[in-house]
């Protein structure tokens, strides 16, 4: 998959550097899958969930953050929404972010 800006991983991680190394696997796993649905998709992230909208929620760091994104399964292409703590996703409303 392409994500399409990585700058919103890197800005995040210079601010919390505890997530740097799990937003940097995250980021390389994601581009080398391909999958067409949620259900391909969960057979290399087994915890994210589909909240409506194309958004999509991945726990990262074993839940300590969470990533909202985009995905285009059509064109491979993940845009990234939010990046933030377990505790500010649930102040988020995922499917405007």
């Amino acid at each position: 998959m392409r994500v399409v800006s990585r700058k919103a991983i890197i800005k995040y991680y210079e601010k919390h550097s505890t997530s740097k190394t799990a937003l940097e696997e995250w980021f390389f796993k994601i581009r080398k899958c391909t999958p067409s649905n949620l259900n391909e998709l969960k057979e290399t992230f087994n915890s994210v969930d589909y909240v409506g909208n194309n958004r999509f929620v991945f726990n990262i760091k074993g839940n300590d953050y969470r990533l909202v994104a985009i995905i285009l399964f059509p064109s491979l292409k993940v845009y990234i929404r939010w990046i933030g703590t377990h505790a500010e996703y649930d102040k988020q409303n995922v499917k405007i972010v």
